[in-house]
Protein backbone atom coordinates (compact mmCIF):
# COMPACT_ATOMS: atom_id res chain seq x y z
CA UNK A 1 0.00 0.00 0.00
CA UNK A 2 1.58 3.37 -0.97
CA UNK A 3 1.21 5.13 1.81
CA UNK A 4 2.96 9.05 2.64
CA UNK A 5 2.42 12.32 4.89
CA UNK A 6 1.41 14.96 2.11
CA UNK A 7 3.51 17.68 4.33
CA UNK A 8 6.29 15.51 3.58
CA UNK A 9 5.89 15.62 0.11
CA UNK A 10 7.20 18.54 -2.96
CA UNK A 11 3.65 17.23 -4.65
CA UNK A 12 1.24 19.66 -4.41
CA UNK A 13 -1.60 18.57 -7.05
CA UNK A 14 -2.66 15.18 -7.64
CA UNK A 15 -5.50 13.20 -9.71
CA UNK A 16 -7.37 10.08 -9.49
CA UNK A 17 -10.46 8.10 -10.76
CA UNK A 18 -11.62 8.30 -7.26
CA UNK A 19 -11.19 10.45 -4.36
CA UNK A 20 -12.18 9.34 -0.99
CA UNK A 21 -12.31 11.84 1.38
CA UNK A 22 -12.07 10.04 5.26
CA UNK A 23 -10.02 7.04 6.05
CA UNK A 24 -12.62 5.18 8.48
CA UNK A 25 -14.59 2.05 7.35
CA UNK A 26 -17.03 3.60 5.16
CA UNK A 27 -14.32 4.78 3.09
CA UNK A 28 -11.85 2.24 3.22
CA UNK A 29 -14.07 -0.18 2.49
CA UNK A 30 -14.94 1.56 -1.04
CA UNK A 31 -11.26 1.55 -1.48
CA UNK A 32 -10.98 -2.12 -0.69
CA UNK A 33 -13.95 -2.87 -3.38
CA UNK A 34 -11.51 -1.15 -6.38
CA UNK A 35 -8.13 -2.96 -4.61
CA UNK A 36 -6.24 -4.22 -8.16
CA UNK A 37 -9.07 -2.46 -10.71
CA UNK A 38 -7.97 -0.82 -13.59
CA UNK A 39 -8.95 2.63 -11.42
CA UNK A 40 -6.73 4.84 -9.64
CA UNK A 41 -7.86 5.10 -6.36
CA UNK A 42 -6.63 8.41 -3.95
CA UNK A 43 -7.92 8.30 0.08
CA UNK A 44 -7.44 11.78 1.55
CA UNK A 45 -7.08 11.15 5.48
CA UNK A 46 -7.14 13.59 8.29
CA UNK A 47 -4.43 12.14 10.42
CA UNK A 48 -1.70 10.33 10.11
CA UNK A 49 -1.38 6.12 10.96
CA UNK A 50 -1.48 6.52 14.55
CA UNK A 51 -3.71 8.92 16.97
CA UNK A 52 -2.42 12.11 17.54
CA UNK A 53 -3.20 14.87 20.22
CA UNK A 54 -2.58 17.95 17.13
CA UNK A 55 -4.99 16.15 14.76
CA UNK A 56 -7.74 15.25 17.74
CA UNK A 57 -8.29 19.20 18.06
CA UNK A 58 -9.50 19.81 14.58
CA UNK A 59 -12.79 17.38 15.94
CA UNK A 60 -13.63 20.31 17.95
CA UNK A 61 -17.63 20.96 17.60
CA UNK A 62 -19.93 23.65 19.40
CA UNK A 63 -22.69 22.15 21.20
CA UNK A 64 -25.90 23.39 21.89
CA UNK A 65 -27.90 20.56 22.72
CA UNK A 66 -27.96 17.47 24.41
CA UNK A 67 -26.13 16.14 26.24
CA UNK A 68 -25.47 19.20 28.57
CA UNK A 69 -26.37 18.56 32.35
CA UNK A 70 -23.74 17.70 34.70
CA UNK A 71 -25.03 14.04 34.87
CA UNK A 72 -25.00 13.29 31.37
CA UNK A 73 -21.51 14.74 30.91
CA UNK A 74 -19.96 12.98 33.62
CA UNK A 75 -21.64 9.61 32.32
CA UNK A 76 -20.24 10.17 28.31
CA UNK A 77 -16.76 11.04 30.67
CA UNK A 78 -16.95 7.26 31.93
CA UNK A 79 -18.24 6.00 28.95
CA UNK A 80 -16.26 6.97 26.04
CA UNK A 81 -13.17 8.29 27.43
CA UNK A 82 -12.79 4.28 28.41
CA UNK A 83 -11.85 3.40 24.65
CA UNK A 84 -11.04 6.46 22.70
CA UNK A 85 -7.55 7.58 24.40
CA UNK A 86 -7.69 11.42 22.26
CA UNK A 87 -11.33 12.06 22.86
CA UNK A 88 -11.76 15.18 25.56
CA UNK A 89 -15.14 15.94 26.85
CA UNK A 90 -14.62 19.47 26.28
CA UNK A 91 -13.51 18.75 22.50
CA UNK A 92 -16.23 17.11 21.56
CA UNK A 93 -19.13 17.64 24.04
CA UNK A 94 -21.34 15.37 21.21
CA UNK A 95 -19.97 12.75 19.54
CA UNK A 96 -16.55 10.40 19.50
CA UNK A 97 -14.09 10.90 16.55
CA UNK A 98 -10.97 9.75 15.93
CA UNK A 99 -8.84 11.34 13.18
CA UNK A 100 -6.47 8.33 12.47
CA UNK A 101 -6.30 5.83 9.18
CA UNK A 102 -9.09 3.49 10.25
CA UNK A 103 -11.51 6.21 12.06
CA UNK A 104 -13.47 5.38 14.16
CA UNK A 105 -12.70 1.87 14.89
CA UNK A 106 -9.68 2.90 16.75
CA UNK A 107 -12.10 2.87 19.82
CA UNK A 108 -14.76 1.24 18.94
CA UNK A 109 -16.46 -1.80 20.98
CA UNK A 110 -16.54 -4.11 18.04
CA UNK A 111 -20.72 -4.23 18.09
CA UNK A 112 -22.37 -5.20 15.12
CA UNK A 113 -25.67 -6.15 14.33
CA UNK A 114 -28.09 -5.69 11.25
CA UNK A 115 -30.81 -3.71 11.14
CA UNK A 116 -34.70 -5.19 11.45
CA UNK A 117 -36.86 -4.99 8.46
CA UNK A 118 -39.30 -2.59 10.90
CA UNK A 119 -36.27 0.05 10.35
CA UNK A 120 -36.48 0.67 6.58
CA UNK A 121 -40.26 0.76 7.06
CA UNK A 122 -42.59 3.97 6.72
CA UNK A 123 -44.00 3.74 10.32
CA UNK A 124 -47.12 6.25 11.11
CA UNK A 125 -45.83 6.56 14.47
CA UNK A 126 -42.06 7.48 13.90
CA UNK A 127 -42.31 10.88 11.24
CA UNK A 128 -40.30 10.78 8.44
CA UNK A 129 -39.38 7.01 8.86
CA UNK A 130 -38.88 5.02 5.50
CA UNK A 131 -36.01 4.47 3.46
CA UNK A 132 -35.78 3.72 -0.43
CA UNK A 133 -35.74 0.18 -0.11
CA UNK A 134 -36.13 -2.92 2.32
CA UNK A 135 -34.08 -5.39 4.34
CA UNK A 136 -34.00 -7.79 1.38
CA UNK A 137 -32.44 -5.19 -1.10
CA UNK A 138 -29.63 -5.18 1.74
CA UNK A 139 -28.96 -8.89 2.19
CA UNK A 140 -26.19 -9.44 -0.14
CA UNK A 141 -24.44 -6.13 0.67
CA UNK A 142 -24.75 -7.18 4.41
CA UNK A 143 -23.25 -11.19 3.88
CA UNK A 144 -19.86 -8.77 1.98
CA UNK A 145 -19.54 -6.59 4.76
CA UNK A 146 -19.29 -9.35 7.12
CA UNK A 147 -16.24 -10.78 5.57
CA UNK A 148 -14.45 -7.26 5.34
CA UNK A 149 -15.67 -7.48 9.69
CA UNK A 150 -14.37 -10.57 9.92
CA UNK A 151 -17.71 -11.65 11.67
CA UNK A 152 -19.52 -14.80 11.84
CA UNK A 153 -23.21 -16.13 9.73
CA UNK A 154 -25.64 -12.96 10.51
CA UNK A 155 -28.10 -14.73 13.63
CA UNK A 156 -29.57 -11.83 14.84
CA UNK A 157 -32.66 -13.17 16.70
CA UNK A 158 -33.80 -16.65 17.63
CA UNK A 159 -32.52 -18.42 15.14
CA UNK A 160 -29.36 -18.26 16.54
CA UNK A 161 -30.09 -21.01 19.22
CA UNK A 162 -30.80 -23.54 16.12
CA UNK A 163 -27.85 -22.52 14.23
CA UNK A 164 -25.66 -22.66 17.41
CA UNK A 165 -27.04 -25.82 18.43
CA UNK A 166 -28.52 -25.04 21.49
CA UNK A 167 -31.65 -24.79 23.19
CA UNK A 168 -32.71 -21.00 24.03
CA UNK A 169 -32.46 -20.13 27.54
CA UNK A 170 -35.34 -21.40 30.26
CA UNK A 171 -37.23 -20.05 31.56
CA UNK A 172 -38.54 -18.37 28.45
CA UNK A 173 -40.25 -14.73 28.77
CA UNK A 174 -43.70 -15.42 28.37
CA UNK A 175 -45.27 -11.96 27.28
CA UNK A 176 -45.06 -10.95 23.55
CA UNK A 177 -42.84 -7.45 24.70
CA UNK A 178 -39.82 -9.04 24.45
CA UNK A 179 -37.49 -11.16 21.82
CA UNK A 180 -33.86 -12.23 21.62
CA UNK A 181 -31.59 -9.62 20.06
CA UNK A 182 -27.73 -10.90 19.67
CA UNK A 183 -24.98 -8.39 18.70
CA UNK A 184 -21.56 -10.06 17.21
CA UNK A 185 -18.11 -8.86 17.52
CA UNK A 186 -15.60 -7.73 14.99
CA UNK A 187 -12.58 -9.20 15.73
CA UNK A 188 -8.99 -8.93 14.42
CA UNK A 189 -7.37 -10.76 12.07
CA UNK A 190 -3.76 -9.84 13.23
CA UNK A 191 -4.38 -9.95 16.80
CA UNK A 192 -6.72 -12.34 18.28
CA UNK A 193 -6.95 -10.02 21.45
CA UNK A 194 -8.20 -7.34 19.68
CA UNK A 195 -11.20 -6.16 17.79
CA UNK A 196 -10.96 -5.32 14.01
CA UNK A 197 -9.11 -2.22 13.22
CA UNK A 198 -9.58 -0.96 9.85
CA UNK A 199 -6.59 1.33 9.39
CA UNK A 200 -3.41 -1.43 10.62
CA UNK A 201 -5.06 -4.11 8.28
CA UNK A 202 -5.86 -1.62 5.64
CA UNK A 203 -1.52 -0.86 5.86
CA UNK A 204 -0.97 -4.02 5.11
CA UNK A 205 -2.77 -5.09 2.36
CA UNK A 206 -0.90 -4.87 -1.15
CA UNK A 207 -2.76 -2.41 -4.22
CA UNK A 208 -0.61 -0.92 -6.48
CA UNK A 209 -3.63 1.30 -7.77
CA UNK A 210 -4.50 2.61 -4.20
CA UNK A 211 -2.77 5.44 -2.76
CA UNK A 212 -3.22 7.34 0.53
CA UNK A 213 -2.24 10.79 1.61
CA UNK A 214 -1.96 11.37 5.23
CA UNK A 215 -2.08 14.65 7.29
CA UNK A 216 -4.23 15.83 4.59
CA UNK A 217 -7.21 17.72 5.56
CA UNK A 218 -10.00 18.04 2.79
CA UNK A 219 -10.65 21.82 3.30
CA UNK A 220 -13.64 22.33 0.41
CA UNK A 221 -15.02 20.71 -2.38
CA UNK A 222 -15.12 21.63 -5.60
CA UNK A 223 -17.86 21.56 -8.19
CA UNK A 224 -17.74 23.60 -12.04
CA UNK A 225 -19.14 26.90 -12.33
CA UNK A 226 -22.61 25.79 -12.75
CA UNK A 227 -22.39 23.43 -9.79
CA UNK A 228 -23.69 20.44 -11.33
CA UNK A 229 -20.51 18.51 -11.68
CA UNK A 230 -17.32 17.24 -8.74
CA UNK A 231 -14.69 19.03 -9.76
CA UNK A 232 -11.99 18.64 -7.17
CA UNK A 233 -10.91 19.27 -3.34
CA UNK A 234 -8.43 21.77 -1.89
CA UNK A 235 -6.10 19.62 0.95
CA UNK A 236 -4.43 21.14 3.85
CA UNK A 237 -1.71 19.52 6.31
CA UNK A 238 -1.79 20.48 9.81
CA UNK A 239 1.63 22.69 9.22
CA UNK A 240 -0.20 24.63 6.58
CA UNK A 241 0.82 23.21 2.90
CA UNK A 242 -1.80 23.46 0.46
CA UNK A 243 -2.83 21.73 -2.20
CA UNK A 244 -5.54 19.91 -4.61
CA UNK A 245 -7.03 16.81 -5.89
CA UNK A 246 -8.62 16.29 -9.31
CA UNK A 247 -11.18 13.12 -9.97
CA UNK A 248 -13.77 11.60 -11.96
CA UNK A 249 -15.61 10.61 -8.77
CA UNK A 250 -15.58 11.89 -5.04
CA UNK A 251 -16.94 9.73 -2.30
CA UNK A 252 -17.24 12.32 1.33
CA UNK A 253 -17.03 9.64 3.80
CA UNK A 254 -15.15 11.84 6.42
CA UNK A 255 -17.96 10.98 9.42
CA UNK A 256 -21.56 11.95 10.24
CA UNK A 257 -20.47 15.20 11.33
CA UNK A 258 -17.84 15.88 8.90
CA UNK A 259 -20.25 15.10 5.82
CA UNK A 260 -21.86 17.85 6.35
CA UNK A 261 -19.66 20.06 7.19
CA UNK A 262 -17.41 19.67 4.65
CA UNK A 263 -20.85 20.23 2.15
CA UNK A 264 -21.80 23.23 4.07
CA UNK A 265 -18.49 24.54 3.90
CA UNK A 266 -18.01 24.51 0.43
CA UNK A 267 -19.95 27.61 -0.73
CA UNK A 268 -18.01 28.63 -4.17
CA UNK A 269 -20.59 27.53 -6.61
CA UNK A 270 -23.14 26.95 -4.15
CA UNK A 271 -24.20 29.39 -1.97
CA UNK A 272 -25.74 27.71 0.61
CA UNK A 273 -23.71 24.71 0.94
CA UNK A 274 -23.26 21.81 -1.81
CA UNK A 275 -26.53 19.67 -1.58
CA UNK A 276 -28.61 22.58 0.14
CA UNK A 277 -30.74 23.97 -2.63
CA UNK A 278 -33.45 22.86 -0.17
CA UNK A 279 -31.70 23.56 3.02
CA UNK A 280 -31.64 20.03 4.06
CA UNK A 281 -27.69 19.60 4.65
CA UNK A 282 -27.26 19.38 8.51
CA UNK A 283 -30.87 18.27 9.09
CA UNK A 284 -32.04 15.10 10.97
CA UNK A 285 -29.10 14.67 12.93
CA UNK A 286 -29.59 11.31 14.77
CA UNK A 287 -27.79 8.96 17.18
CA UNK A 288 -28.56 5.95 19.70
CA UNK A 289 -30.48 7.70 23.29
CA UNK A 290 -28.70 4.74 25.50
CA UNK A 291 -29.37 5.14 29.66
CA UNK A 292 -29.79 2.99 32.50
CA UNK A 293 -32.51 2.13 33.23
CA UNK A 294 -32.24 -1.02 35.56
CA UNK A 295 -29.97 -3.01 37.39
CA UNK A 296 -29.75 -6.51 39.02
CA UNK A 297 -28.06 -6.95 42.86
CA UNK A 298 -25.08 -9.24 43.18
CA UNK A 299 -26.79 -12.25 44.00
CA UNK A 300 -28.89 -12.62 40.76
CA UNK A 301 -25.21 -12.51 38.85
CA UNK A 302 -25.31 -16.62 38.88
CA UNK A 303 -28.37 -16.68 37.43
CA UNK A 304 -28.30 -13.68 34.70
CA UNK A 305 -24.59 -13.63 33.72
CA UNK A 306 -24.56 -16.77 31.55
CA UNK A 307 -27.89 -15.91 30.02
CA UNK A 308 -27.73 -12.71 29.35
CA UNK A 309 -23.70 -13.10 28.25
CA UNK A 310 -21.62 -14.54 25.31
CA UNK A 311 -22.05 -17.66 23.24
CA UNK A 312 -20.21 -19.15 20.60
CA UNK A 313 -20.58 -20.23 17.36
CA UNK A 314 -18.30 -22.17 14.89
CA UNK A 315 -18.09 -21.15 11.51
CA UNK A 316 -15.41 -20.70 8.82
CA UNK A 317 -12.86 -22.39 10.97
CA UNK A 318 -12.87 -19.93 13.59
CA UNK A 319 -15.08 -19.45 16.77
CA UNK A 320 -16.97 -15.95 16.85
CA UNK A 321 -18.68 -14.37 19.53
CA UNK A 322 -22.37 -13.33 20.17
CA UNK A 323 -23.77 -11.11 23.75
CA UNK A 324 -27.93 -11.61 23.83
CA UNK A 325 -29.96 -9.45 24.81
CA UNK A 326 -33.30 -8.38 24.22
CA UNK A 327 -35.69 -6.33 21.83
CA UNK A 328 -38.43 -4.91 21.84
CA UNK A 329 -40.82 -6.57 19.36
CA UNK A 330 -42.69 -5.07 16.30
CA UNK A 331 -45.90 -5.77 17.48
CA UNK A 332 -45.16 -4.20 20.86
CA UNK A 333 -43.87 -0.97 18.90
CA UNK A 334 -47.25 -0.87 16.69
CA UNK A 335 -49.05 -1.26 19.31
CA UNK A 336 -47.60 1.13 21.97
CA UNK A 337 -46.58 3.38 19.84
CA UNK A 338 -42.69 3.08 20.31
CA UNK A 339 -39.15 3.77 18.92
CA UNK A 340 -37.44 0.19 18.11
CA UNK A 341 -35.17 -0.29 21.10
CA UNK A 342 -32.96 -2.98 23.08
CA UNK A 343 -31.78 -3.87 26.35
CA UNK A 344 -28.23 -5.21 27.37
CA UNK A 345 -26.51 -6.09 30.72
CA UNK A 346 -23.07 -5.15 31.83
CA UNK A 347 -21.08 -5.73 35.21
CA UNK A 348 -21.00 -3.28 37.08
CA UNK A 349 -17.80 -2.93 38.70
CA UNK A 350 -16.96 -2.23 42.78
CA UNK A 351 -15.97 1.40 43.68
CA UNK A 352 -12.80 -1.00 45.58
CA UNK A 353 -12.09 -2.36 42.36
CA UNK A 354 -8.19 -3.20 42.68
CA UNK A 355 -7.06 -2.89 39.23
CA UNK A 356 -9.22 0.73 38.93
CA UNK A 357 -7.31 1.52 42.06
CA UNK A 358 -3.69 0.77 40.48
CA UNK A 359 -4.85 2.92 37.51
CA UNK A 360 -5.65 5.95 39.68
CA UNK A 361 -2.48 5.43 41.61
CA UNK A 362 -0.06 5.26 38.52
CA UNK A 363 -1.74 8.29 36.85
CA UNK A 364 -2.30 10.30 39.51
CA UNK A 365 -5.70 10.93 39.72
CA UNK A 366 -6.63 9.41 42.92
CA UNK A 367 -8.80 11.74 45.08
CA UNK A 368 -8.60 8.74 47.74
CA UNK A 369 -4.55 7.65 48.34
CA UNK A 370 -4.95 5.52 51.36
CA UNK A 371 -8.51 4.10 50.16
CA UNK A 372 -6.62 2.84 46.94
CA UNK A 373 -3.85 1.53 48.41
CA UNK A 374 -5.79 -0.66 50.93
CA UNK A 375 -7.90 -1.89 47.96
CA UNK A 376 -5.10 -2.61 46.31
CA UNK A 377 -3.95 -4.80 49.46
CA UNK A 378 -7.13 -6.55 50.43
CA UNK A 379 -7.08 -8.40 46.58
CA UNK A 380 -3.80 -9.53 45.71
CA UNK A 381 -5.85 -12.29 44.03
CA UNK A 382 -6.83 -10.66 41.68
CA UNK A 383 -3.95 -8.92 41.14
CA UNK A 384 -2.05 -11.83 40.96
CA UNK A 385 -4.37 -13.47 37.82
CA UNK A 386 -4.34 -10.12 36.18
CA UNK A 387 -0.41 -10.69 35.74
CA UNK A 388 -0.65 -13.83 34.80
CA UNK A 389 -3.19 -12.84 31.81
CA UNK A 390 -0.56 -10.30 31.00
CA UNK A 391 2.01 -12.49 30.90
CA UNK A 392 -0.38 -14.53 28.58
CA UNK A 393 -0.67 -11.26 25.86
CA UNK A 394 3.39 -10.61 25.98
CA UNK A 395 4.68 -10.55 22.44
CA UNK A 396 6.95 -13.54 23.25
CA UNK A 397 3.86 -15.43 23.11
CA UNK A 398 3.58 -17.09 19.78
CA UNK A 399 1.18 -15.97 17.69
CA UNK A 400 -0.23 -19.88 16.16
CA UNK A 401 -0.63 -21.12 19.74
CA UNK A 402 -1.73 -17.71 21.18
CA UNK A 403 -4.53 -17.63 18.18
CA UNK A 404 -5.48 -21.66 18.63
CA UNK A 405 -5.72 -20.95 22.71
CA UNK A 406 -8.20 -17.89 22.24
CA UNK A 407 -10.23 -19.97 19.32
CA UNK A 408 -10.41 -22.87 21.99
CA UNK A 409 -11.67 -20.31 24.99
CA UNK A 410 -14.51 -18.64 22.74
CA UNK A 411 -15.88 -22.24 21.88
CA UNK A 412 -16.35 -23.48 25.14
CA UNK A 413 -15.99 -19.94 27.90
CA UNK A 414 -16.97 -17.02 25.24
CA UNK A 415 -17.79 -15.30 28.67
CA UNK A 416 -14.27 -15.19 29.22
CA UNK A 417 -12.91 -13.48 26.43
CA UNK A 418 -15.62 -10.96 26.50
CA UNK A 419 -14.69 -9.76 30.14
CA UNK A 420 -11.28 -9.81 28.65
CA UNK A 421 -12.34 -7.75 25.26
CA UNK A 422 -13.96 -5.13 28.19
CA UNK A 423 -11.47 -5.06 31.16
CA UNK A 424 -8.45 -4.74 29.33
CA UNK A 425 -7.53 -8.19 29.95
CA UNK A 426 -8.04 -7.78 33.95
CA UNK A 427 -10.20 -9.50 36.33
CA UNK A 428 -12.17 -6.86 38.08
CA UNK A 429 -13.99 -7.15 41.27
CA UNK A 430 -18.24 -6.95 40.71
CA UNK A 431 -21.41 -5.58 42.59
CA UNK A 432 -23.55 -6.36 40.26
CA UNK A 433 -25.16 -6.23 37.05
CA UNK A 434 -27.12 -3.18 34.98
CA UNK A 435 -29.30 -2.92 32.34
CA UNK A 436 -28.36 -0.66 29.98
CA UNK A 437 -31.21 0.52 27.06
CA UNK A 438 -30.45 1.98 23.29
CA UNK A 439 -33.43 3.10 21.35
CA UNK A 440 -32.98 4.84 18.43
CA UNK A 441 -34.05 8.20 17.25
CA UNK A 442 -36.97 9.79 15.24
CA UNK A 443 -35.50 12.14 12.69
CA UNK A 444 -36.50 15.28 13.47
CA UNK A 445 -35.51 18.04 10.95
CA UNK A 446 -34.84 20.65 13.89
CA UNK A 447 -31.90 18.59 15.23
CA UNK A 448 -29.01 20.01 13.02
CA UNK A 449 -25.83 20.20 12.02
CA UNK A 450 -24.90 23.76 11.28
CA UNK A 451 -21.46 25.83 11.07
CA UNK A 452 -20.31 27.99 13.58
CA UNK A 453 -19.00 31.26 13.71
CA UNK A 454 -15.72 29.63 15.06
CA UNK A 455 -12.98 28.30 12.79
CA UNK A 456 -10.41 25.69 13.26
CA UNK A 457 -6.42 26.20 12.51
CA UNK A 458 -7.08 25.90 8.73
CA UNK A 459 -9.82 28.25 8.43
CA UNK A 460 -13.08 25.67 8.20
CA UNK A 461 -16.04 26.93 10.04
CA UNK A 462 -16.05 24.06 13.19
CA UNK A 463 -19.44 22.15 13.40
CA UNK A 464 -22.23 23.62 15.60
CA UNK A 465 -24.44 20.61 16.63
CA UNK A 466 -28.06 20.79 18.30
CA UNK A 467 -28.40 17.44 19.23
CA UNK A 468 -32.41 17.34 20.04
CA UNK A 469 -34.43 14.69 21.80
CA UNK A 470 -38.58 14.52 21.82
CA UNK A 471 -40.74 12.53 24.25
CA UNK A 472 -41.02 9.95 22.52
CA UNK A 473 -37.45 8.75 23.35
CA UNK A 474 -37.87 9.20 26.93
CA UNK A 475 -41.57 7.28 26.53
CA UNK A 476 -39.37 4.52 24.86
CA UNK A 477 -37.03 3.66 27.62
CA UNK A 478 -39.68 4.24 30.19
CA UNK A 479 -41.69 1.48 28.64
CA UNK A 480 -38.64 -0.77 27.57
CA UNK A 481 -38.16 -0.83 31.96
CA UNK A 482 -41.64 -1.65 33.25
CA UNK A 483 -42.15 -4.20 30.44
CA UNK A 484 -38.84 -5.57 31.25
CA UNK A 485 -39.65 -5.72 34.92
CA UNK A 486 -42.98 -7.30 34.15
CA UNK A 487 -42.20 -9.59 31.89
CA UNK A 488 -39.00 -10.92 34.16
CA UNK A 489 -41.46 -11.29 36.99
CA UNK A 490 -44.06 -13.52 35.05
CA UNK A 491 -41.14 -15.73 34.30
CA UNK A 492 -39.81 -16.37 37.54
CA UNK A 493 -36.52 -14.63 36.99
CA UNK A 494 -35.14 -12.07 39.05
CA UNK A 495 -36.72 -8.46 38.76
CA UNK A 496 -34.79 -5.49 37.83
CA UNK A 497 -34.66 -2.56 40.41
CA UNK A 498 -35.95 0.06 38.25
CA UNK A 499 -33.54 3.19 38.24
CA UNK A 500 -35.53 5.87 40.43
CA UNK A 501 -35.87 8.32 37.25
CA UNK A 502 -37.69 5.39 35.79
CA UNK A 503 -40.04 4.66 38.61
CA UNK A 504 -40.91 8.44 38.52
CA UNK A 505 -41.30 9.04 34.66
CA UNK A 506 -38.71 11.56 35.23
CA UNK A 507 -36.97 11.73 31.90
CA UNK A 508 -35.40 15.17 32.86
CA UNK A 509 -33.54 13.06 35.21
CA UNK A 510 -31.71 10.43 33.40
CA UNK A 511 -28.37 10.66 31.89
CA UNK A 512 -29.23 9.78 28.60
CA UNK A 513 -26.48 10.42 26.37
CA UNK A 514 -25.37 9.94 22.62
CA UNK A 515 -23.42 6.46 21.86
CA UNK A 516 -21.64 8.20 19.04
CA UNK A 517 -23.21 6.98 16.87
CA UNK A 518 -23.89 9.88 14.68
CA UNK A 519 -26.11 9.93 11.89
CA UNK A 520 -28.80 11.07 9.51
CA UNK A 521 -27.35 14.13 8.47
CA UNK A 522 -27.14 14.01 5.20
CA UNK A 523 -30.04 11.78 4.62
CA UNK A 524 -31.06 9.41 1.84
CA UNK A 525 -34.08 10.24 -0.01
CA UNK A 526 -35.49 10.18 -3.51
CA UNK A 527 -36.90 13.45 -3.74
CA UNK A 528 -34.59 16.05 -3.15
CA UNK A 529 -36.66 18.39 -1.08
CA UNK A 530 -36.23 15.80 1.77
CA UNK A 531 -32.85 14.57 1.34
CA UNK A 532 -29.50 15.13 0.70
CA UNK A 533 -28.41 12.34 -1.62
CA UNK A 534 -30.36 9.94 -4.05
CA UNK A 535 -30.74 6.44 -3.50
CA UNK A 536 -27.21 5.18 -5.03
CA UNK A 537 -25.75 7.95 -2.44
CA UNK A 538 -25.15 10.64 -5.03
CA UNK A 539 -25.75 13.93 -3.74
CA UNK A 540 -28.72 15.69 -5.30
CA UNK A 541 -27.94 17.97 -8.72
CA UNK A 542 -24.00 17.02 -8.60
CA UNK A 543 -22.70 14.60 -10.96
CA UNK A 544 -19.64 12.60 -9.14
CA UNK A 545 -20.22 13.68 -5.79
CA UNK A 546 -20.96 10.96 -3.31
CA UNK A 547 -21.46 10.58 0.20
CA UNK A 548 -20.51 7.20 2.31
CA UNK A 549 -21.24 6.48 5.76
CA UNK A 550 -23.95 6.78 8.62
CA UNK A 551 -25.09 10.32 7.90
CA UNK A 552 -27.00 9.11 4.91
CA UNK A 553 -28.92 6.84 7.45
CA UNK A 554 -32.66 8.12 6.80
CA UNK A 555 -33.59 6.51 10.56
CA UNK A 556 -31.15 4.92 12.71
CA UNK A 557 -32.72 1.39 14.31
CA UNK A 558 -31.08 0.68 17.41
CA UNK A 559 -28.22 -1.48 15.94
CA UNK A 560 -24.82 -0.20 16.49
CA UNK A 561 -24.33 1.06 12.64
CA UNK A 562 -20.97 0.26 11.36
CA UNK A 563 -22.35 -3.19 9.68
CA UNK A 564 -24.40 -0.97 7.76
CA UNK A 565 -22.22 1.51 7.17
CA UNK A 566 -19.74 -0.79 5.67
CA UNK A 567 -22.74 -2.36 4.15
CA UNK A 568 -23.95 0.11 1.97
CA UNK A 569 -20.06 1.01 1.41
CA UNK A 570 -20.04 -2.21 -0.44
CA UNK A 571 -23.38 -0.97 -2.36
CA UNK A 572 -22.14 2.34 -3.33
CA UNK A 573 -18.94 0.71 -4.38
CA UNK A 574 -21.00 -1.78 -7.05
CA UNK A 575 -23.04 1.57 -8.13
CA UNK A 576 -19.51 3.49 -8.58
CA UNK A 577 -18.13 0.31 -11.25
CA UNK A 578 -21.24 1.00 -13.25
CA UNK A 579 -20.77 4.77 -13.14
CA UNK A 580 -16.93 4.50 -14.12
CA UNK A 581 -17.63 1.93 -16.77
CA UNK A 582 -20.39 3.85 -18.42
CA UNK A 583 -18.04 6.77 -18.20
CA UNK A 584 -15.50 4.85 -19.91
CA UNK A 585 -17.38 3.50 -22.88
Amino acid sequence: MKIANFHSLRERAFTADIVIIGGGPAGLTVAREFFNTPYSVLVLESGLEREDAAYSSLNTVESRGEPGTPAQKAKRQVFHAENAKFWRQEEQPFGVRCRTLGGSTAAWAGKSAAFDPIDYAARPWVAHSGWPFGADHMTPFLARAGTYLNLGPHLYGEEFWAEAGRPAPEPMLRGAAWRSFFWQFARSRRDPMDLMRFGPDFAKETAPNVRVLLNATATEILTTEDGHQFAGVTVSSLEGAKGAVTGKVCVLAASGIENPRLLLASRRSHANGIGNRHDCVGRFLMDHPGAQIARFAAHDLPKLAKRFGFYSLNAQHSAHMYMHGLALSPEVQAERQLLNGAVYMMHERAPDDPWDALKRLITGKSKQLFGDIWAILKSPGLIATGLAKKAFQHALMPKGLRDLIINLVIRFNPNFVAQEFMGGGLPHKLTGMSVDAICEQAPRPDSRITLSEQTDSMGVPRARVEWLLDLQVGKTLIHAARLLQEEFKAAGLPEPILEDWVREARVDKAAIIDMAHTLGATRMASDPQHGVVDTNCQVHGVQGLFVAGGSVFPTSGHANPTLMIVALAVRLADHLKLHLARGTS
